[in-house]
């Protein structure tokens, strides 16, 4: 099978996912300060001190600004096994203590007891009531507000995610730590990756691309809306499954079959809520089953994508760079 292993994400760029090293000078910022995020307005004195991160990218993108020394706990990254981290970030993972043994935040009672002053996260479910856990509006009575990468604060949000908000994420969160320098030079490198990959791309055939969690019937994919098709296209491809207004959704034997595609991404975790789940070749031999007419099971064409990049955070653009080597190598070897 022709694979790029999700271990390559790890190499690339690798001088803007290295941590900046927790004794680097504080930029300071001016009070009061204010950004818009999920329609709420967050409003801060100072810096905050005591971070809580839930899901991996969370972490990953305080991380990569330099702020390892405010992050007080985190949650685990069990999902992603041994191997799921950003070139010098494993060193700064293991020196946070972990609250909680998922990639989900803890229950009500001990989140509220860990004393925040800031949390951020990938999306809502770790602040559902429902399920146990501290509320938006719970952590923000409590001193604690809450930042949701990708303005991920809804279904409906979720489907309208462009890769400017990274961008946006990146700016308001140099904003509230004091770190804007540090922001807007990740910005800067960061969007001088996308035009490299938007100028060895361009002119050549779209890659039709089938993106999908597995499945035999149904299928899990990613449809024509949101973060993964945004992925797929500046990466140089095309989504086959485009044309379906939809972000991670469950599609039909014979759609999927129809799709033709001329390869996969798969993603990639070892572990979901605690229990091991198949991994990237079995869920890509388990799809190429379906389209076994197509040139990607022709060709066995397949790419794991770890499932952190596939939420909101500055791995995304890491992504991209490395979804159009596979799909475009010859164009990364002038």
């Amino acid at each position: 099978m022709k694979r790029l292993l999700a271990g390559g994400l790890l190499l690339v760029l690798a001088a803007c996912g290295q941590a900046a090293p927790p004794t680097a000078p504080a930029e300071q910022a001016a009070a009061p300060i204010t950004v818009r995020n999920c329609g709420r307005t967050l409003t801060f004195d100072k810096p905050p001190s005591k971070v809580v991160t839930g899901y991996q990218p969370a972490l990953e993108t305080l991380l990569a600004l330099g702020l390892q020394d405010k992050i007080a706990a985190r949650t685990a990254f069990e999902e992603n096994g041994p191997d799921g981290f950003l070139p010098g970030q494993k060193a700064a993972y293991d020196a946070i203590p972990q609250i909680s043994d998922t990639i989900m935040l803890p229950q009500k009672e001990v989140m509220l007891a860990q004393g925040a002053d800031f949390v951020i996260d990938n999306g809502q479910s770790s602040f559902d009531a429902a399920g146990g856990y501290a509320t938006v509006d719970e952590l923000q009575a409590a001193g604690a507000p809450v930042f949701i990468l990708g303005n991920w604060c809804s279904p409906e949000e979720t489907l309208k995610f462009t890769i400017e908000q990274t961008f946006t994420d990146l700016r308001d969160l140099g904003i509230i730590f004091g770190v804007q320098d540090r922001a807007e030079k990740l910005i800067t490198d960061l969007r001088a990756a996308l035009a490299d990959v938007e100028k060895r791309v361009s002119g050549l055939p779209k890659v039709r691309i089938l993106a999908t969690d597995g499945g035999t019937g149904p299928v899990t994919a990613y449809g024509g809306a949101g973060l993964m098709n945004q992925m797929i296209t500046l990466a140089g491809g095309e989504n086959v499954l485009a044309d379906t207004k939809a972000d991670y959704s469950e599609f039909s034997v014979e759609q999927v079959a129809a799709s033709n595609p001329d390869a996969l991404l798969v993603l990639d975790y070892v572990v979901y809520d605690g229990k091991a789940v198949a991994t990237a070749d079995k869920k890509a031999a388990d799809v190429l089953g379906v389209v076994k007419n197509s040139p990607a099971a022709k060709e066995k064409r397949t790419m794991p994508v770890p499932a952190a990049a596939a939420h909101p955070g500055y791995r995304n653009i890491l992504a991209i760079v490395e979804i159009a080597k596979f799909l475009h190598p010859d164009a990364f070897t002038r």
